[in-house]
């Protein structure tokens, strides 16, 4: 009798949605890091493989070693909750760990048609070692998170309904965080990325914001303008992304103050890690200061506003932040700085990183477009 009320109880559960969509996002940024920069394709004979593999990296490192066992963790976990509850928890753990090897394995084969990145039988192992990991962190963590439903039931009495792709969203922002910008939350440059693929193709010198602004360079103080301007649209757009899917019986203060200091704590950490220690705060410029403070008061302002108007005002600041940040080259001072970016610590994770400070604003700008389904479609959607 029991076993069947368990049944039952299991055959009206839901997968998570957030779980599937991070997975996906997961995976895409896993192959973006194991093949950037995507340049100098070599398809050499395959003959050469196993010889490849079998070679121990001569140099490496026990920081690397770590940082390619933790890459993998979240993947492990998130197999295991997308795959919850249609399959039980240890052989979704089972799966996970097998596909994780699985993906790693291709990842590495792979490189070998990349003269900028090495096949390492080390990399297949510590990244194996965190997919088994993460697999059974998340086969642990399944009765807590999933079959209690403490964060679901959090997430139902704190959110709208068809949430899952915002929240996967402002993940992401926090994550973007990692590589080094120009600017504070100063993400989506495009401009100069398409400027360097133009050159590359064309063989000629482009620059496509030199052209649009016909050789204005900016003053000190317009410098500093410019920065206001990008941190606090930024800024607010994404607090403001985060409000939008609060509801009345939510801590909005303190979940939106919650994602800020993650998002500084993240930008700190990675400062010291990929420049030195004593540049953690470098990025907190008097125009970072100023641009924060006006966030603070604008999401504080609009925090009374309809849902639907805070994000239309996220939409459009959000846009602002884009056409500055793609029309102000970069500050002098970062420039001078990235000299010393240790480029050898998160190696393997400076292409997703840097992918993610680009692309982000415009992810951001999808969810906010993107309509949600009406209520009766919600409750009968499958």
């Amino acid at each position: 009798m029991q076993a069947a009320t368990n049944a039952d109880a299991v055959s009206t559960m839901r997968s998570s949605p957030f779980a599937r969509a991070s997975l996906v996002a997961y995976v895409f940024l896993i192959f973006y890091a194991s093949w950037f920069p995507f340049t100098g394709w070599q398809f050499n004979s395959w003959a050469t493989l196993p010889d490849v593999i079998r070679q121990w990296p001569r140099y490496w490192s026990g920081f690397d070693a770590a940082v390619n066992v933790i890459g993998y963790i979240p993947y492990g976990i998130l197999v295991v909750f997308a795959l919850y509850p249609h399959i039980t928890r240890w052989r979704a753990a089972l799966l996970a760990s097998i596909s994780g090897a699985f993906i790693s394995a291709t990842a590495e084969i792979v490189q070998i048609l990349l003269p900028s990145r090495v096949t390492s039988l080390l990399d297949f192992l510590t990244n194996t070692s965190g997919a088994i990991t993460g697999a059974i962190l998340g086969a642990l963590l399944t009765p807590l998170i999933l079959e209690k439903g403490r964060l679901q039931l959090l997430r139902k009495q704190w959110t709208h309904k068809e949430s899952s792709r915002e929240i996967l969203v402002l993940g992401l922002w926090i994550m973007a965080q990692i590589y080094p910008q120009a600017y504070l939350f100063g993400l989506g440059q495009l401009l100069p990325l398409i400027s360097q693929t133009l050159s590359e193709l064309m063989g000629l010198d482009i620059d496509l914001v030199t052209l649009i602004l016909q050789g204005f360079e900016p003053s000190a103080e317009e410098y500093l303008l410019s920065e206001t301007i990008i941190t606090a649209c930024s800024c607010t757009g994404a607090l403001l992304l985060c409000l939008s899917l609060l509801n009345r019986h939510a801590p909005k203060t303190a979940l939106t103050g919650l994602l800020l200091i993650a998002a500084l704590t993240v930008k700190a950490l990675a400062s010291a890690l990929l420049f030195k220690p004593e540049y953690a705060f470098a990025w907190l410029t008097p125009g970072a200061r100023g641009g924060l403070l006006i966030s603070l008061i604008m999401v504080y302002g609009f925090s009374f506003a309809p849902s639907v108007a805070q994000r239309r005002l996220a939409l459009l600041l959000l846009g602002i932040s884009l056409v500055v940040i793609n029309l102000v080259s970069d500050n002098p001072y970062f420039a001078a700085t990235m000299q010393t970016w240790v480029q050898g610590k998160f190696l393997n994770f400076n292409g997703a990183a840097q992918f993610l400070s680009i692309f982000w604003p415009y992810l951001a700008i999808w969810a906010l477009l993107r309509k949600t389904r009406p209520a009766h479609q919600q409750a009968t959607a499958p």
